[in-house]
């Protein structure tokens, strides 16, 4: 895929967008799975122009987590279960910004809908790779456990529950 396609775009890349004022800047701040398991820090916010928002945070996974990875050939290819397969170096994965929640006073996000066993299993990239809407759409079945999630478009996407964002600090409610 070629930078005319890109999809997400990191927040720092973008003149004119930033954080707004009354929600809470991330970037840097660890990443718990349901658990309360440290999976890794944020290390960017990425934004759809079209949607014209940040519709996920880009994760630098913890390498214990890579380490505690699963075996992708464990399950027969007749179960129905197709594993990704992650390669050396990919140690970033994507969450939809509305699967997290953050703890402003511990400055941490917060998935409660992901647990480290998923994360683990998630197809993972390289830090810079362009991400295309497949990837995209993948991730998020594999996080919902729903192979059923369809979309003819990112614009209708975009707008499911999964990209609300609910980082608005409570200061400033």
């Amino acid at each position: 895929m070629t930078d005319t396609n890109k999809n997400l775009f990191n927040l720092d890349e973008l003149s004119g967008y930033k954080v707004a004022d009354d929600y809470s800047d991330v970037r840097g701040w660890d990443v718990k799975d349901a658990n309360d398991r440290t999976i890794g820090k944020v290390d960017h916010l990425l934004v759809n122009k079209t949607a014209e928002r940040v519709v996920y945070l880009d994760v630098e996974v913890d390498e214990a987590l890579i380490e505690n990875g699963h075996n992708t050939y464990e399950t027969r290819v007749s179960d129905g279960v197709h594993q990704f397969l992650n390669k050396d170096g990919e140690n970033h994965l994507i969450i939809p910004i509305g699967m997290a929640d953050i703890d402003d006073e511990n400055k941490e996000v917060i998935t409660k809908q992901i647990d480290s066993l998923t994360f683990a299993k998630a197809k993972r990239f390289r830090k810079g790779d362009v991400l295309d809407f497949d990837y995209e759409l993948n991730l998020v079945r594999h996080y919902r456990g729903d192979n059923t999630i369809q979309s003819s478009d990112s614009d209708e996407f975009y707008n499911r529950e999964e990209f609300k964002n609910t980082f608005r600090r409570r200061d400033m409610e």
